[in-house]
């Protein structure tokens, strides 16, 4: 399936369906918004988990289940399996689209659900809602995020108000919280691949070129910041990173969610 532009005002978008229902670029007035991450997207759907589910394995209501390698050289899963699907497109306008993707039992993920995606450029800004809607017959453990790559520029710096950062360990599943009074700091000086949670009000991503406010209904935020590299993202999710392996994942932003029921956020991107 082929790629579709949107654009509003100064700014131009591309949707890819068949990659995973992701975004392939935005611009305003031909400058880079979002650019192309290692995957060849520049933003893709969290669902039904965002970042790793550790070991590839989890314990549900008492029944153990398995998931399917999904990320070259990892022992985990990551993010879900909706950014790895082909979705279709249920409704597009000039400006705004709709994708949907139906998810069957399988080897990457055990339960059936619904995910839908809307997006809608106005003059100076991208609107986007993710909702998973529960079709098994079963409570299923469910999550939802987005993952955007921003440009790395030379003076790319990001201000976020955050109340705590999560250590990871060697294979990189959270260990404990560290409590800290925010994030303010130029992007070069950042080396994390981090959950934060407590993440309230903007996330502002400023530099040489443009300022941008992100905000979300969603409360806690990935920051990848890899060194060398022309990219870094700031990923609004709603649960920790493998929360499901927390003594109470409700407690770390994971949702029981119960056959019929849906789970739903936004995730808003100003442009200056």
């Amino acid at each position: 399936m082929e790629a579709i532009e949107l654009k509003a005002g100064e700014l131009r978008m591309t949707l890819q369906p068949a990659l995973g229902g992701s975004i392939g670029g935005l611009w305003r007035a031909g400058l880079p918004v979002l650019t192309t991450g290692p995957r060849g997207s520049a933003c893709f759907p969290l669902v039904p988990y965002s970042n790793r589910l550790g070991d590839r394995r989890f314990r549900w209501q008492g029944v153990d289940h398995t998931t399917a390698p999904n990320f070259d050289g990892s022992p985990h899963s990551l993010h879900g399996v909706g950014w790895l699907r082909e979705w279709s497109v249920t409704a597009i306008d000039e400006d705004a689209a709709t994708l949907s993707y139906i998810h069957r039992p399988d080897e990457h993920w055990p339960f059936a659900f619904v995910a839908e995606q809307r997006f809608e450029l106005s003059a100076g800004a991208l609107a986007m809602t993710l909702r998973l809607t529960n079709t098994d017959h079963r409570e299923q453990p469910a999550g939802l995020g987005w993952h955007p790559y921003f440009p790395r520029r030379e003076r790319s710096h990001l201000r976020m108000s955050l109340a705590e950062r999560w250590e990871a360990d060697a294979r990189q599943i959270p260990t404990h919280p560290v409590a800290l009074d925010g994030m303010d700091a130029a992007v070069a000086e950042l080396a994390w691949d981090h959950c934060f949670t407590g993440w309230r009000g903007a996330a502002l991503i400023e530099d040489e070129c443009m300022r941008l406010r992100l905000t979300s209904t969603l409360g806690r935020a990935v920051v990848f910041t890899p060194p060398g590299r022309d990219f870094f993202c700031v990923e609004p999710v709603s649960h920790l990173n493998d929360a499901i392996h927390q003594a109470d994942p409700l407690a770390h932003g994971l949702v029981a969610l119960a056959p019929g029921a849906s789970l739903a956020a936004s995730m808003r991107l100003d442009i200056a």
